[in-house]
Formats: structure tokens, C-alpha cells, sequence
């Protein structure tokens, strides 16, 4: 069955990010979280999110912006430990249940389009940094405050996304090199790589034939299921 799953998750979640510019991490964590367990479904989301970031950076490179990604960075590279350090100690049910609720709290966050006057500026990045780096670490979601940071600092759609992309290959390295790498077969590492490079010709296929909000919404839907569906697992594991 894992077998099976693994590369459908993959490919859904490469997809949805190619498609919208966001999202793999949303719609991949809680899924693989359950499928291989905390750990591995973690970082098993930094390594392929943080690739296809890198990959997807290679035409946006000029509109970065290095003002507010250094903080933003910096700060992240300071929190990714207590991430990691977390989902070290607590038992599986517990971090089902942190994970579920990390997700969903985020996802009900960007759908409201929160104004928070706290992530403004080069205080709001070194904030929305710091969340980050320790939501990436602790449940491989890391770019909901980057996304509510851009939000509230009236961000175009055109500068969030390749900014977004250079935030996900710093964070998810910083995330990888402390979780460490996961513990999949050769098999599974091939179907996963196939996966990706699948969904992305999808994702690219089907870019600007799906409207920008409907796929934001999918997106974001199939999120909030995610993340419910991990914390009702970990609320029936306690």
C-alpha cells in the first residue's frame, strides 16, 4: 500500500505547486505524516519541497528580494533546532495532534487573509522567519507565515512566489541538515523523484487553464482536510 500512496501523494502535492506556485507541503505533510510516521514524513517533505523550490528559482532570480529574505532567512536558521528538537521528545500521537493542528491553523489563517500589523516590516520578517523555520522543522510546513508576512506587506502574487521559492530552498536545507534524511528504499526514493517530475509536467500543463482562485482554494481545501484528518488521528492515539 505504501508503495502505492507514496508516489500518489508525491505527484499531487508536485502538481498543486506547480500549478499555483505554492502548496506541496500543505497538501503532502499531513498525508505522509501518516503514511511513514512523524519523522520521516517530515523530512521527507523538506527534501522534495525544498527541490522543487531550487528547481522553480532558476527564472524568478531577479525578483528577490534581499531585504526582507535575509531576516527572514536568518531567523528561520535560528528556530529550525527547537523544531527538530521537538519532534524528538513528544510521542506519535502528540505530534499527529501538533502537526494536524499546526496545519490547520495555518491553512484557516491564509484563508482569511489575516492583517497582523506585527508582520510588517524587518520585525514582521525576523516573526514570520522565526515561525517558519520552527513550523518547517517540527511539521515540514514553513511557508504560512512567509505567506501572511507577503500578505500584510502588499506583496504582488509575480514578487511572492519566486521570494517564497528562495525562502523554501533555505529553510527546507536548514531543516534537512538538522532532521537528517529519511528512511525510504531505493525503491521508494525512485518512485518519489519519478513523482515529482511527473507532477510537474502536470502542474505546468494545466497552469493558467485552472483560475488562480480556484486552485488556491483546492489547494487549500485539500490542506484543512489534511491537517483535521492527522489531528483526529492524534486525538484517537492519546
Amino acid at each position: 500500500m505504501t508503495q502505492l500512496l507514496l508516489p500518489a501523494i508525491v505527484l499531487l502535492g508536485s502538481s498543486v505547486q506547480w500549478l499555483t506556485g505554492m502548496g506541496f507541503a500543505l497538501v503532502t505533510v499531513p498525508a505522509l505524516v501518516l503514511l511513514l510516521g512523524p519523522a520521516d514524513g517530515v523530512v521527507l517533505a523538506n527534501c522534495a519541497s525544498g527541490a522543487i523550490c531550487a528547481v522553480g528559482l532558476g527564472t524568478g532570480r531577479r525578483h528577490i528580494r534581499l531585504t526582507a529574505m535575509v531576516p527572514l532567512c536568518v531567523a528561520a536558521a535560528c528556530t529550525v533546532p527547537a523544531g527538530t528538537w521537538l519532534t524528538r521528545r513528544l510521542p506519535e500521537s502528540v505530534l499527529l495532534l501538533v502537526m494536524g493542528g499546526l496545519v490547520t491553523a495555518a491553512v484557516v489563517l491564509v484563508m482569511r487573509g489575516a492583517r497582523i500589523p506585527a508582520l510588517r516590516g524587518r520585525r514582521g520578517a525576523v516573526a514570520a522567519g522565526a515561525a517558519g523555520g520552527f513550523m518547517n522543522a517540527a511539521a515540514g510546513v514553513g511557508g504560512p507565515p512567509v505567506s501572511l508576512y507577503a500578505l500584510n506587506a502588499g506583496w504582488t502574487v509575480r514578487e511572492f512566489v519566486p521570494n517564497a521559492m528562495f525562502y523554501g530552498v533555505i529553510v527546507n536545507a536548514f531543516s534537512v541538515a538538522s532532521n537528517g534524511m529519511p528512511h525510504l528504499t531505493g525503491t521508494q526514493w525512485a518512485s518519489v523523484v519519478t513523482a515529482m517530475l511527473v507532477g510537474g509536467l502536470i502542474g505546468r500543463a494545466l497552469a493558467g487553464r485552472l483560475p488562480e482562485e480556484r486552485a488556491r482554494l483546492l489547494v487549500l481545501s485539500l490542506a484543512l482536510a489534511g491537517g483535521i484528518t492527522a489531528m483526529t488521528k492524534g486525538l484517537w492515539g492519546l
